[in-house]
């Protein structure tokens, strides 16, 4: 079955649906606006830990980490802005999770929020594109289908845990 232009291969892709005991607009805001309390401390770009991840409210936004000693570690760039509904970010860490700045050589995350009823969301994540990273890709897809799980467990238990994001 041909794919249109905007779709990704199956193979492609990592797609994960969660269900979070919590308001919709908590949901969005705990991932966007406390990402460095529930990622993983030993996921960082920089040669030190980071102190806290940054995703800049607006489409054009940067999305990066600050170290211990304040220096930043980009990671990719907002591509849609959709509280408390939707974000899209690109996720520009090759195969070897180096910054690559060219956006036709980064993958795409989509993260999507639904609102069930008052105190609960799913969530639908997909992380496409990751073709475009290039030789070296299906491991990555592989590495990234199992470790979103993790990630994905961390920000699940800070959501349901009633911590308030910070505006």
């Amino acid at each position: 079955m041909p794919q249109s232009p905007a779709s990704a291969s199956p193979g492609a892709v990592v797609r994960k649906t969660l269900v979070v005991n919590c308001p919709r607009d908590h949901a969005f805001r705990v991932f966007t606006a406390n990402m460095g309390r529930w990622w993983p401390a030993t996921h960082h770009v920089g040669a030190l830990p980071f102190r806290d991840v940054i995703i800049e409210p607006r489409p054009g936004g940067r999305w990066y980490e600050i170290d211990t000693q304040d220096n930043e570690g980009q990671w990719g760039t907002v591509l849609a802005w959709e509280p408390p509904g939707r974000v899209v970010l690109s996720w520009h860490l090759d195969t070897k999770f180096t910054f690559q700045e060219e956006l036709a050589r980064a993958s795409e995350l989509d993260i999507r929020f639904h609102e069930m009823g008052a105190q609960q969301t799913r969530i639908e994540f997909e992380h496409r594109h990751i073709e475009r990273h290039g030789e070296g890709h299906e491991k990555l897809r592989d590495a990234l289908d199992g470790g979103w799980v993790s990630i994905l467990d961390e920000y699940t238990k800070l959501a349901q845990s009633g911590a308030t994001a910070p505006i």
